[in-house]
């Protein structure tokens, strides 16, 4: 399973936990940076897209509800604590 995260500078270790759980490939996209907006695009392979909240700003939020909108990709919010990730991607079968 492939999952798109948006959303702080380093995954740390809960992109182990992320493993855990079955998702095999994981891209990592920080969503500080203005020019990340222009090349955002998500995986054909994402199952979901997950979006950190505290750590993106709203013009990539936009961006990014209306490519996952477009592709048909469920959207996934949550804070950057292994807690509400987990309880989200709960709410997916995961």
């Amino acid at each position: 399973m492939t999952a798109l995260v948006i959303g702080a500078d380093y995954l740390g270790g809960m992109e182990q936990k992320m493993r855990d759980m079955g998702i095999t490939e994981i891209a990592h996209i920080t969503g500080r940076n203005p020019g990340e907006v222009k090349r955002m695009h998500i995986p054909k392979a994402a199952a979901f897209v997950l979006v950190f909240t505290d750590y993106i700003n709203h013009n990539m939020a936009k961006v990014v509800k209306s490519h996952a909108k477009a592709q048909s990709v469920p959207l996934v919010y949550a804070k950057r604590s292994w807690p509400a990730v987990e309880h989200k991607l709960a709410g997916l079968g995961l």
